[in-house]
């Protein structure tokens, strides 16, 4: 990604929230909130447990300057429901990496964890909800996979599709997170429309 793909005037100001769900590619989300918030977005992370076994929110509370939402329990910056009161003020949302339990949960509508529930309060016929899933090849590709992305399509959720390559479960296909320039870059078409 080249420097001008994500210019301060497309994003500074922007909140944009980034949620976190289970998975070794949680790594990766380090580069696109660092990009992010160096844009000048307003970034809030919120992960799930599974997630922070993965990266601590010591790093993305670093990278993004604020504090980082680990349970549906905190409330840091105001009386109301934090999920509420960050999904209201959201111009986007990214989930990522984006798991096969974490879509079957927004697919049926469950909110057990931090993350879905920011998503259940997002409205998303004015605020975009992208989702970058990741999972091995054979996970991706189970009918309940499937029918859980379909069903997440339909509802107005955007995937960004997982590409082709090593995995950490030692093969190689279809089912590994876009990388971050990829991402930053769908983020940036949705901003700037």
């Amino acid at each position: 990604m080249s420097q001008s793909s994500v210019t301060p005037v497309e994003l500074q100001g922007r909140r944009i929230i980034i949620g976190l769900s289970g998975g070794i590619a949680c790594y990766k989300v380090a580069t696109v909130v660092s990009h992010l918030a160096q844009a000048g977005a307003e970034v809030t992370v919120v992960m799930t447990d599974a997630a922070t076994r993965f990266v601590t929110p010591l790093t993305f509370q670093a990278l993004s300057g604020r504090h980082t939402f680990t349970s549906q329990w905190e409330h840091v910056e105001s009386q109301d429901p934090q999920h509420i009161s960050l999904a209201r003020e959201a111009d986007l949302m990214l989930i990522a990496p984006c798991s096969m339990d974490m879509l079957a949960k927004l697919a049926t509508g469950r909110t057990d964890d931090v993350v879905s529930l920011v998503a259940s309060a997002i409205d998303l016929k004015r605020q975009p909800i992208l989702l970058a899933p990741t999972m091995n090849e054979i996970m991706l590709n189970q009918p309940a996979t499937r029918r859980n992305l379909a069903q997440l399509r339909e509802d107005g959720f955007e995937i960004i599709e997982p590409g082709e390559g090593w995995q950490a479960c030692r093969t190689i296909g279809v089912g590994r997170m876009a990388e971050p320039e990829e991402i930053l870059d769908r983020i940036r078409d949705k901003i700037s429309k």
